[in-house]
């Protein structure tokens, strides 16, 4: 029985789960709908879109634990989580065209310098380099692609109609003022941080049953590498962390990149923040690193709305400076920009703009809405744990996660509970990280291969001989046959 597939986003989770339906022999269509482009075509300042995602331009870090990134293991349980990971390193060892380059860094214990001041959180960590990541795009996307993939490039799904399966694509042709209807069988939305607004307007629309999820904002934070030496000897990808209970806020470093660690400047919904990636090359060793500061702020009522109102408040408080980065910011149009400190000379690796660090978030205290207090303590405490630091540091204002209410999903497949033949992937279910989000694909692959595969086991043997008594039995049991939205194996919670 052939079926329609149509995912929306060609971010890490829909590549995986396209990857899985292939490997599985999958007999049905498979169409991928993105804004962005091929991994041939993609430019390096296209960052949140085209093959891959942000995942794809990022450092590659591939965390190996269930606890960071998203709640998979509450989903699925322990060991399956873990299986689902290791599928996920697999593909990029897979189409890696250095698959030893991959190895995986393991923490030991943590150092007794670290705990009056901070928690320390030590998880195994998979870096493929940012440098390598554009290779394996393109390996992928050529499997992909022979594999029977259909891609729809530089196009922006207007609408979904879960009532009807269609997606709703503008017809380029006639300069989108006709509309092209997409039927699907399976739809899996995985539109990444770029499409969050649009997940929120087709929950408000459908009226889907969401969690709230809380703020996460704060700063990327930029130093020499020496000054962390002795605790990325201990983990590279180190996660400091304090919690406020009072005040329902927590903090912790994130994303941290080391040896040729870079800061790029984001765009999204036409706002400028910060992140940082790192390359594998030993050429590219430059002996900085870098790492978010982000505050996990909770008893926000609509988290997506006030990030992005603080987002843009930071960046109107810079532009209305005749110094420091606001200035710049006028030229950071759009995507992936580095710093000219980190490099001296700018080839195709990017476009140099001047996005200067700074040393406190006076300038944009009114912004942070007096949050900024929390971020200055945890600077503040860093330079007690690491004395070497005194004032060879900056910060980039601001880095934030945009996370809007994540929809109620069944647990065995990450299906909507109303409409269990569309699911949510990726941070459209606010996964954190290229690990969580792609086995968050490759879950629902799987599932969709158990029900086609439950399907024709019943129509094999529906075309034997027997008591069609017992057979009509039979398809009342069978996994959303005769009666989808009915059918209540579906919500194994």
């Amino acid at each position: 029985m052939s079926k329609n597939v149509v995912m929306v986003g060609a971010g890490v989770a829909n590549v995986n789960a396209a990857t899985k339906l292939i490997d599985e022999g999958y007999k049905g269509k498979i169409t991928i709908i993105d804004m962005g482009k091929d991994p041939y075509l993609r430019p390096y300042e296209e960052v949140m879109t085209g093959f891959l995602g942000a995942g794809g331009w990022s450092d590659g870090k591939l965390t190996y634990h269930t606890s960071i990134g998203g709640q998979l293991s509450k989903y699925v349980g322990e060991e399956k989580a873990m299986e689902l990971f290791d599928q996920v390193i697999d593909n990029f060892k897979r189409f890696h065209p250095k698959p030893e380059e991959v190895q995986c860094s393991n923490p030991i214990a943590e150092p007794e310098f670290i705990k009056p001041y901070f928690g320390l959180r030590l998880f195994p960590v998979w870096h493929v380099g940012t440098d390598y990541l554009h290779e394996i795009g393109k390996n992928w996307y050529d499997f992909l692609v022979e594999g029977g993939v259909e891609f729809i490039w530089e196009t922006k799904v207007t609408d979904i109609n879960f009532d009807k399966n269609q997606v709703i694509i503008p017809d380029t042709q006639y300069k989108g003022l006709s509309n092209i209807y997409i039927s699907y069988d399976k739809l899996i939305f995985g539109v990444g941080k770029s499409g969050i607004d649009f997940g929120k307007q087709l929950a408000e629309k459908f009226d889907l049953p969401t969690e709230p999820k809380p703020v996460q904002i704060g700063v990327r934070f930029e130093a020499p590498q020496k000054h962390f030496q002795k605790l990325i000897d201990v983990s590279y990808d180190f996660k400091l962390y304090r919690k406020f209970e009072d005040k329902g806020v927590s903090l912790r470093s994130f994303c941290t990149n080391n040896n040729a660690a870079y800061v790029a400047v984001e765009q999204t919904y036409g706002d400028v923040s910060y992140n940082g990636h790192a390359k594998k090359g030993e050429e590219h060793r430059n002996n900085m690193t870098n790492f978010g500061i982000l505050m996990e702020i909770q008893g926000i009522n609509d988290p997506f709305t006030w990030s992005r109102e603080l987002v843009k408040e930071v960046n109107e408080s810079w532009m209305d400076c005749s110094k420091g980065i606001g200035r710049y910011a006028r030229k950071a149009h759009s995507g992936l920009y580095y710093s000219p400190t980190r490099e001296a000379g700018m080839t195709s690796e990017g476009i140099k703009v001047d996005a200067m660090p700074i040393k406190s978030l006076d300038r944009v205290k009114d912004a942070f809405q007096g949050y900024y207090d929390y971020i200055e303590d945890f600077i503040n405490d860093m330079k007690k744990v690491f004395p070497t630091l005194k004032d060879d540091w900056g910060i980039y204002v601001p880095e934030v996660k945009y996370l809007s209410p994540e929809p109620l999903v069944n647990y065995n497949d990450l299906s909507l509970t109303t409409y269990p033949n569309v699911h949510f992937v990726g941070d459209a279910l606010s996964a954190r990280g290229i690990t969580v989000s792609g086995a968050q694909g490759t879950l629902v692959a799987e599932q969709i291969i158990n029900n086609q595969k439950e399907i024709n086991d019943f129509l094999e043997w529906a075309d034997k001989p027997g008591p069609w008594d017992k057979k009509y039995d039979k398809v009342n049991t069978i996994g959303g046959l005769t009666m989808p939205k009915e059918n209540t194996n579906k919500l194994n919670k």
